[in-house]
């Protein structure tokens, strides 16, 4: 499996729990564009190329500001982390979908999350450290989500 992670250390040797890194690898990340569809990590997304292709761009993130750390918290808190998110990529000119990260069992809350179009990995990796994510989806122009470590 071809992850990608921003410090490149090996993902055995990440400070993430392995059972929180193999959620990440399970879940669904639900894109609610016109139609709706699902990334899922180092798989080829034919609409996600579509829509890269209809936007102009070559890339894209996938990223939530809800439960920094993978730590649960109170569904205010999350509706607020990610009002602010939302303004700050309206700040940055960005053009995005709202989305969702759901895990296929249910066993942990589907977040709210955006996908970026045109948002790059440098870029997506800082926002995630800002909303103290773990990880973030990166997409380059071959429209295959991987998953990027941020601790």
């Amino acid at each position: 499996m071809a992850t990608y992670m921003a410090n490149s250390t090996p993902l055995s040797s990440s400070g993430i729990a392995a059972q929180v890194l193999q959620a990440y690898l399970e879940t669904e990340y639900r894109v609610l564009a016109d139609p709706p569809f699902v990334l899922l990590i180092d798989c080829f997304s034919a609409p996600l190329a579509s829509l890269h292709a209809r936007h102009g761009v070559a890339c894209s993130s996938f990223l939530t500001a809800c439960n920094p750390y993978s730590q649960l918290v109170d569904a205010a808190l999350n509706v607020r982390r990610q009002q602010q998110l939302s303004a700050d990529l309206q700040a940055r000119g960005c053009v995005y979908y709202s989305g969702e990260g759901a895990h296929p069992s249910g066993s942990w809350p589907a977040e709210p999350s955006f996908l970026v179009l045109g948002l790059d990995l440098r870029q997506a990796c800082a926002l995630g450290q800002q909303y103290e994510q773990n990880a973030v989806l990166c997409c380059d122009a071959q429209a295959i989500p991987r998953l990027v470590l941020l601790r």
